[in-house]
């Protein structure tokens, strides 16, 4: 198949990245995601596997290598591993991850190893069991731990463990989930509280940001040192431990990274998005289901990137916060 040109916005961002949500279904309900009650959307409306590939090879033509698979929660879709295979098996695509909560990870893990899986990221945003079910609504924390530890034992090139952080709320699972990751040899990232929750209480008072993590974590372990970057456009800033292990702060609303961002991202019904925080959304499904041609959807994806803003704008009084949640989205 023919290269094409690549994709690139009108601020001269040339676009590699690409998040993929398979489903917004989840089975937990974490406060800064999604709400309790929550209407899914019908099967029928979201985006099969085949869909998936077509729309992922069009895209691996145009430049974009690094796949990312999200939800909701990526493992509650039946078959994952023969959607990975897929993805993995495309010309071009250089690196394939996955996001998860990690709940449904112990049984799988190995098996989306063997499938082709190059790396996985894991919520935890806290070791602290009162805390996690407070957060998450469900009391599942040592179903993630065992995800944890499977992962480790299937070797993926890179193990990382996300944690969002909430002022008020989860100060004081910093320093025990750093001491966690640097025993077990795993980089964690922190990240700030954003405006996509389900309920819709962000606030800015709400936000534990990235600076003051630092603060808290360089008292107890010293002065970090920064790290080079895994990859230019990656959205972490990141440090060493005096002992070598890696911890990165994910800051999109104190210090928005807006300038390198690379990613793109197609909701799990088919809708794509240049911006975590976009208002339009450009329906490739319907484009794909009503047969249309790989240069109309093309131009569809040009027109989307081509309409992508300098920057998300949340530290602007003319933020607007989409009227999707994150589980809508896709992380």
């Amino acid at each position: 198949m023919n290269q094409l040109p690549p994709i690139t916005d009108a601020f001269g961002r040339v676009h590699r990245n690409l998040r993929v949500s398979v489903t917004d279904r989840c089975n937990i309900r974490c406060l800064y995601c999604m709400p309790e009650d929550v209407e899914f959307l019908p099967s029928a409306e979201v985006l099969s596997f085949e869909e998936i590939e077509s729309v992922v090879s069009l895209l691996a033509r145009m430049g974009i290598n690094r796949i990312r698979l999200t939800g909701g929660e990526p493992l509650v879709r039946n078959e994952l591993p023969v959607l990975v295979g897929k993805l993995k098996s495309i010309h071009g695509i250089k690196d394939l991850a996955l996001t998860t909560n990690g709940v449904l990870l112990a049984p799988r893990a190995k098996e989306l190893k063997l499938a082709g899986l190059d790396r996985v990221n894991i919520s935890l945003d806290t070791l602290d069991r009162e805390t996690f079910h407070h957060l998450t609504r469900r009391d599942c924390l040592s179903k993630v731990l065992e995800g944890i530890d499977a992962a480790l034992e299937c070797n993926f090139s890179q193990v990382r463990l996300n944690a969002v952080s909430i002022a008020g709320l989860t100060e004081d699972a910093i320093l025990p989930l750093a001491y966690f990751a640097t025993q077990r040899k795993i980089e964690l990232r922190f990240i700030e509280f954003m405006p996509l929750d389900g309920d819709q209480n962000w606030g800015q008072d709400k936000v534990l940001d990235g600076k003051q993590i630092r603060e808290i974590i360089e008292a107890e372990f010293g002065e970090l040192t920064a790290a080079p970057r895994d990859y230019e456009a990656q959205p972490s800033v990141d440090f060493r431990f005096a002992n070598g292990g890696k911890i990165g702060f994910i800051n999109p609303v104190s210090e928005p990274f807006c300038k390198s961002c690379d990613r793109l991202r197609i909701t799990a019904e088919g809708k794509l998005r240049n911006c975590l925080f976009s208002l339009q959304e450009w329906d490739l499904k319907s484009l794909i289901r009503d047969g249309a041609s790989e240069d109309v959807i093309e131009a569809a994806i040009r027109e989307c990137v081509g309409k992508k803003k300098a920057s998300h704008g949340i530290d602007s009084r003319d933020f607007v916060r989409p009227q999707k949640a994150m589980y809508q989205i896709g992380g």
